[in-house]
């Protein structure tokens, strides 16, 4: 029996892709479009929207794929178009909105626990403002540093660093709002 290594198959899947062969986007659409369409629902909250988003994104890894130089994972380079679209789309729509605070606290962040959900989780992001979500979801789930997300999103590094601050901070009321449901103390 002969093994063929993953990545050999998905570099034929690209190879062929960029030769415009449709079952082969196919393919490679089937693989990552899930994991891409929560990328994008980690930015936009309606979930419409947020498979909009993820199509035309798609169409942008399709129609620059012979750009993809096989230096770092594929799915990371899927990744960072779909998050560039969503800041694409929230600006087009003048959804973000950041306030030019240079106060900045580091402030300890407790780690939410076991104790809820993914989808609670998701609802308490989707709650902050566009700004802070852009902000907290780039730098806390992408590992993006304030000084790239300064320069991707055209803000300063200290607004960069005092919207985190700020979505740290109503993050954990609501996280101690719902711990305190879960415990009948309010």
């Amino acid at each position: 029996m002969k093994v063929i290594p993953l990545h050999h198959e998905e570099q034929k899947l690209i190879q062929l892709a960029i030769k415009n062969n449709r079952q082969a986007q196919q393919q490679l659409y089937s693989k990552f479009s899930s994991k891409m369409l929560g990328v994008c629902r980690q930015y936009i909250k309606d979930i419409h929207q947020a498979e909009d988003v993820m199509i035309t994104a798609f169409m942008k890894v399709f129609v620059n794929l012979r750009n993809f130089e096989h230096k770092g994972s594929f799915e990371g380079w899927i990744r960072r178009i779909m998050v560039n679209e969503c800041i694409s789309f929230l600006r087009v729509n003048k959804k973000m909105k950041y306030t030019e605070d240079e106060f900045f606290v580091e402030e300890s962040f407790d780690a939410i626990g076991h104790q809820f959900s993914v989808e609670e989780i998701q609802t308490l992001i989707d709650t902050l403002p566009e700004g802070y979500k852009m902000v907290f979801n780039l730098y806390a789930i992408e590992g993006y540093k304030h000084q790239e997300i300064a320069q991707l999103l055209g803000i300063s590094e200290g607004t960069s660093k005092s919207q985190l601050s700020h979505a740290r901070k109503m993050l954990q009321q609501q996280i101690n709002c719902l711990k305190n449901k879960q415990n009948g103390t309010k």
